[in-house]
């Protein structure tokens, strides 16, 4: 019999999230991460890591550098007595700066490529398995796969959550997602439901169920609601938010309009201090001072512009 597990994401769920880790020293375990994986290896589940390094793909760092990020990880976990089963990932990104990296993959989530893998090589039933992250990505690969899903979130709504990625369960941190899986072992129930890709490189879409669907209805309905999380918990978990929408800012793609608004901006104090000098050079400059100030004016206005278009997009 095929083994069940638990897919984590790495980063933000496992380890904080700076940014790109591009250095085994800036390796840090979240609260409870470690003693997550131990409680799931207690219970006889499988424990994967699965996470999206596009960094690689961006020329940040290199798949050497990423390997030891990764033992620097292990030994963390080691360190609580506990340890991962495997850790997969996906290096590619098809707006990449290394020309080896810069393409598309099924293994880059949303796509559920690394938990098929993981299915044939660990010897996994994805359909008694769970995948937990903090991003709709995670959840969406997830239930591709035909795994339940946690997504760790500080509780809000995500405007992006549509029916390919909307989460079984919801938790503050990993060690809530840990009780939920917890409980679903306590209770004996099982966690089948039918996957939507059955085949690595040929994704082939099964059939809905809508017994199974109302099946699977009842059973989240029966489950007793989670406790309601501490200030601190509900603290931290907003911290993460923003710290993933700062990553997000992090690297930018190129854009026009920001490039056309820096431009135009180096212009303003130009004129400004042109409108200066005019000031005290001459006891006649009050048209041109106008002028000067003028075309400030009207520089600043269309950087801002630019600004506000490049935000829209």
């Amino acid at each position: 019999m095929s083994n069940a597990a638990v897919f984590f994401d790495r980063d933000g769920t496992l380890i904080r999230d700076p940014g790109y880790i591009s250095h085994p020293d800036q390796v840090e375990l979240l609260d409870g991460a470690a003693e997550a994986v131990k409680e799931m290896q207690l219970l006889g589940d499988k424990t994967v890591v699965v996470s999206n390094q596009p960094g690689v793909a961006k020329g940040i760092l290199t798949e050497e550098t990423l390997e030891q990020i990764h033992q620097r990880l292990r030994e963390l976990i080691a360190h609580h007595g506990a340890s991962l089963d495997a850790i997969y990932y996906c290096p590619f990104h098809p707006d990449g700066a290394v020309p080896k990296y810069r393409k598309d993959s099924d293994w880059r989530k949303p796509k559920p490529g690394m938990l098929l893998a993981a299915a044939g090589e660990v010897d996994i039933d994805l359909t008694r398995s769970w995948v937990v992250g903090d991003s709709l990505r995670d959840t969406e690969a997830g239930r591709s796969a035909g795994c339940r899903t946690i997504l760790i979130s500080s509780g809000h709504t995500s405007p992006e959550t549509t029916d390919k990625n909307r989460p079984d369960h919801v938790a503050v941190n990993v060690r809530e997602a840990v009780n939920i899986i917890k409980r679903y072992h306590r209770s004996g129930q099982d966690a089948r439901i039918v996957p939507v890709f059955t085949e690595r490189n040929n994704a082939a879409p099964v059939a809905d169920s809508p017994e199974g669907d109302v099946q699977q209805q009842d059973e989240a309905m029966d489950q007793p609601p989670a406790a309601e999380p501490a200030v601190e918990e509900v603290l931290a978990g907003i911290l993460e938010q923003l710290k993933r929408m700062q990553k997000a800012d992090i690297f930018n793609e190129f854009s026009l309009m920001r490039l056309l608004a820096g431009i135009v901006q180096v212009f303003v104090p130009f004129c400004l201090l042109l409108a200066l000098w005019l000031l005290t050079s001459s006891n006649q400059a009050g048209t041109n001072v106008l002028v000067a100030l003028g075309f400030g004016v009207v520089l600043q206005l269309m950087a801002l512009t630019f600004y506000i278009m490049n935000w829209r997009r």
